[in-house]
């Protein structure tokens, strides 16, 4: 079973109210058996939102949980974090083994996301709900790694 970031498959789940459609990811799950799945909107994050990015912890080697902002300035860190361990539960209540995530996203991004400064700038790093699904050996592929 594969855990798919709806906005791959056309869903507008996208924080402006859009979607990530990628004909690559379609193409692959046509086959298989997935389930659709948008950490934020799990979260209970309406669509459309102000958009959010990770912030860098304050102090280097922090054990703080990462905080996320959304471009008002307004704390959402609580909504990415729930929306993760739903996405979590979804995948052991389902045998899933593979994630295909939306690189770049405050919560799907396998290997890059935003740097926090809503500047356009990526850096290395995961999004919350990816860096959970690794921890409990999901094994995680970005639609751009098709």
């Amino acid at each position: 079973m594969i855990l798919v970031s709806a906005c791959l498959l056309g869903e507008k789940c996208k924080y402006s109210g859009g979607d990530n459609f990628s004909p690559a990811v379609v193409d692959y799950l046509q086959d298989k058996a997935y389930i659709a799945c948008c950490p934020e909107e799990l979260g209970g994050l309406p669509t459309p939102r102000p958009p959010a990015e990770i912030q860098a912890p304050e102090k280097e080697g922090s054990t703080e949980a990462p905080k996320v902002l959304n471009k008002e300035g307004q704390d959402v860190s609580a909504a990415f974090h729930r929306g993760a361990e739903a996405a979590l539960e979804l995948c052991l209540k389902n045998g899933v083994d593979l994630a295909i995530l939306k690189e770049g996203s405050p919560s799907c991004g396998v290997k890059r996301i935003y740097d926090g400064s809503f500047s356009g700038k990526k850096i290395s790093g995961s999004g919350l709900t990816a860096a959970l699904l690794r921890q409990h050996g999901i094994r995680l592929c970005s639609e751009e790694e098709l």
